[in-house]
């Protein structure tokens, strides 16, 4: 952001002046600065209609393509479906057509020197802005990838410009550069208080991509391009220049940051256009000091991969809306403070008028000001922020895992069961330990922080990608997943409450399965636990409180540590009841229920999965060891699970089917979700879903036609299992509150409440998975057809890909 001071001030001509011709710069008529026959026209009313022109370009080639871009992303990830490479490159195109071209033409074009500055202007920041488009090819979840491209682009851009594009030399004015840090500080904090850093390295890339982006806009923003505004007098130059820098910098904040991000500083730099135009004459360092702080806020304190629509509410996209809105709000009032305040020798400073006469002491003034913002906010991020660093945590899957054969298969309750469960666990804790244990010693040596899983023979490692490149050299370890941490909120959720009363009588789902016969039977699910790993449960809600199995070893919340059960989001609250609750909603209201959060925030990933189902296998009291104080005897006897770990939470295709395998050799039932991705067929795809050792639920609707909504399995994979009802399910929520909810969700618990009667009935069966599969498929009802075709098939090859089995029912 080096300055550049001629050896003598000049000065401007009296407005009056139509024609001169600024010293320093070449008299060819082909020279882009001037006029084609050599003169200097600062342009009149045609630099109105240009604006109107870069506001279309804003819109058009800025806001559209770039919430279009990631809108897409959005509804791809709805869909369950991967992002083509070319999604990007196409928006690309769109930037260059309604972005770079019409700037270029006014760059080439317009006799007067303004509108061809702001063409020039425009054009390389919607340059800056295609680049952007092409990098985000990268995976999303590759976030510091991105940042150390956008800074590697970034600067070299600013190199070129700075190296091909003629400047006019600038009188620095020394107050200029104190005054854009102390706007670009004030602009930062919402950033500071309501945001959070990811990892170290993440952090360190995020700095050098604004800081580049910062001097890439200096290098637009140049001498050069206050020149034509600056002749006019300083109404002119703060307003209209103000305004057309304004366009530029959003054009440049178009391009940095990842899908999402990009929109939160699109939204809050605009208005520096303004501040811009009081300081950058005077300094070109300032225009760069002033748009690198604004930009580093949602570069370093949002992640791309929260920033999602999955996530609104009290989430993480609520809060950074927050602060990109009041960082706009900031950013405007800050710049008409110094429109309106700043003397005219400052503004002009280095133009047309030498910065004479601004004192040392203002000068001072300025730096003081400027310190003074800086620490306000460092203590406002300390006191009131999220300080500290989240992110860049691994998952290290080990070559080997435990091996499940030779262990007791015996079916039924009593000791065989425990005998059972116990083999299984440790099998499973003696093997990790002793496969693990070079790999723990050299974690140990460099003092990297991990935690040890058996379930799947793997290992959790706070690092970021040098440590992801060391470990993936291993021998013993046959890959390494991304394990994302979310980062800490400014405030607690908000508890999420249904809108219905309590309801009367037996849901119309309920009666579908067939459980009234089974309650008029004497079966109520007596003596079974039903497990359930989701966002949680209300422990005290009327329909759950009786049937918590209680004790040290029942609740689990790796999350936030809670020791009693909650639910902050509802979605567990909903399942669980649907399988066990009380009043009419709940398959087998005499079953017991234990819970763990995996999900609280509506995302999850490797290690949140696996701490709940260890959990489920070999329950521990709260603060235990899952390897040490593991109960495999408080194991429930079946799992409900309405949750899929897509590739953006960091799962691969097996990444946990060693989970799901260990649990049905220990004869726990694994009951999953087939997901909400359809009538898509082969979009049974997110783990768990596709294994063979879980049972696979699609969701049908009160006319038993499958819901569009569920998703299908790909021919001969068996897949999904059976049927249940999911939609309009009306199911306990948070706080004695009740909700009618629809997704293959809210089928799964059905099935799992169901097992739960038949084993209740039969305790025989309990751990026969085989015969259970059996019987559910002997009783299930078939379905009529789909809800958005007439014919059975039409939305996949067959009935099997869409229902399974069936719809699942109690029979004897």
């Amino acid at each position: 952001m080096a300055d550049q001071s001629p050896s003598e001030p000049w000065s401007a001509p009296p407005p009056s002046s139509p024609l001169w011709h600024p010293p320093g710069l070449p008299a060819a008529p082909s020279h882009v600065v001037g006029g084609r026959d050599g003169t200097f026209r600062p342009g009149g009313p045609a630099i109105f209609g240009a604006i109107v022109v870069g506001l279309l370009v804003l819109v058009c080639g800025g806001a559209f393509v770039q919430a279009a871009g990631w809108l897409t992303g959005q509804t791809l990830l709805e869909l369950d479906l991967p992002q083509p490479p070319w999604v990007w490159p196409l928006y690309a195109v769109g930037v260059a057509l309604f972005g770079a071209l019409p700037a270029l033409l006014l760059m080439l074009i317009p006799r007067a020197y303004a509108v061809r500055e702001a063409g020039r202007a425009w054009f390389f920041a919607s340059v800056f802005a295609i680049l952007a488009c092409l990098l985000r090819a990268i995976p999303i979840e590759f976030n510091e990838a991105y940042l150390g491209g956008t800074a590697a682009v970034a600067a070299v851009l600013a190199v070129l410009l700075r190296r091909t594009q003629p400047d006019f030399p600038q009188r620095r004015s020394p107050a200029a550069v104190p005054l854009a840090v102390l706007a670009g500080a004030v602009v930062l904090v919402p950033w500071l208080v309501l945001g959070a850093l990811g990892g170290v390295l993440e952090t360190v890339l995020a700095v050098l991509a604004a800081a580049a982006v910062g001097w890439l806009a200096s290098s637009i923003l140049d001498g050069r391009f206050w020149l034509p505004f600056a002749v006019g007098g300083r109404t002119r130059l703060v307003l209209l220049g103000g305004l057309v820098a304004g366009i530029a910098l959003a054009l440049v904040a178009s391009g940095t940051g990842a899908s999402g991000t990009q929109l939160l500083a699109f939204a809050a730099v605009p208005p520096l256009g303004f501040a811009a135009a009081a300081l950058a004459p005077g300094s070109r360092a300032a225009v760069g000091w002033l748009t690198g702080l604004a930009v580093l806020g949602p570069l370093a304190f949002s992640d791309p991969d929260e920033i999602s629509l999955f996530l609104l509410g009290g989430d993480i996209p609520y809060w950074l809306t927050i602060a990109a809105v009041s960082a706009l709000v900031l950013a405007l009032i800050i710049s008409l403070v110094y429109v309106f305040t700043l003397p005219a020798k400052l503004v002009a400073g280095g133009i047309g008028v030498p910065d004479v006469g601004f004192r040392p002491a203002r000068r001072g003034l300025a730096a003081a000001l400027a310190l003074v913002a800086l620490a306000g906010g460092g203590t406002a991020y300390a006191l009131a922020g999220q300080p500290g660093f989240h992110g860049e945590r691994l998952f290290v899957v080990m070559k080997q895992q435990a091996p499940l054969s030779g262990l007791p298969l015996t079916t039924g309750s009593g000791p065989g069961r425990t005998e059972r469960v116990s083999a299984v666990y440790h099998r499973l804790v003696d093997f990790a330990n002793s496969t693990q244990a070079d790999l723990r010693k050299q974690l140990d040596r460099f003092h990297l922080t991990y935690t040890p899983y058996y379930l799947v023979n793997g290992i959790a490692v706070d690092g970021g990608p040098e440590i992801r490149a060391w470990l993936s050299r291993r021998d013993d370890v046959d890959r390494v997943l991304l394990d994302p941490v979310l980062r800490p909120l400014p405030a607690p959720l908000p508890v999420d409450h249904g809108d219905l009363p309590r309801p009367t009588g037996t849901q119309w789902n309920i009666a579908m399965v067939g459980a009234p016969q089974a309650w008029q039977d004497g079966v109520t699910g007596q003596g079974i636990t039903v497990g359930t790993s989701d966002s949680g449960v209300d422990g005290r809600h009327e329909a759950l409180a009786s049937g918590f199995r209680g004790g040290d070893d029942s609740w689990y919340d790796p999350w936030e540590d809670s020791t009693f059960p909650q639910d902050h989001n509802g979605h567990g609250t909903h399942t669980i009841a649907t399988a066990v609750g009380r009043g009419g909603i709940g398959v087998a209201p005499g079953a017991q229920w234990v819970g763990c959060v995996n999900l609280d925030r509506n995302m999850g990933s490797p290690s949140y999965y696996l701490d709940c189902l260890q959990f489920m296998l070999a329950p521990f009291p709260h603060g235990g060891d899952a390897f040490t104080d593991g109960r495999p005897d408080r194991a429930p006897n079946i799992l409900t699970n309405s949750w899929g770990c897509p590739e953006l939470e960091g799962c691969d295709a097996r990444s946990l089917e060693p989970a799901i395998d260990a649990l049905a050799a220990a004869g726990i039932a694994v009951v999953v979700a087939a997901g909400n991705s359809g009538p898509r067929c082969d979009s049974i795809t997110d783990p768990p879903a596709p294994y063979r050792s879980a049972i696979t639920v699609a969701a049908v609707n009160r006319d038993k036609k499958v819901a569009s909504f569920s998703s299908r399995g790909a021919a001969g994979s068996g897949k999904p299992d059976v049927a249940a009802p999911g939609e309009g399910v009306v199911s306990a929520f948070p706080g004695d509150t009740y909700a009618e909810l629809d997704g293959t969700s809210m089928a799964t618990p059905h099935v799992a409440g169901l097992i739960a009667l038949l084993w209740s009935k039969d305790p025989a069966l309990i751990g026969d998975l085989d015969g259970t599969r059996r019987r559910l498929a002997a009783t299930a009802v078939p379905v009529t057809g789909t809800d958005t075709t007439d014919a059975i098939g039409t939305d996949c090859a067959n009935v099997r890909q869409a229902a399974g089995a069936g719809i699942v029912r109690y029979g004897p």
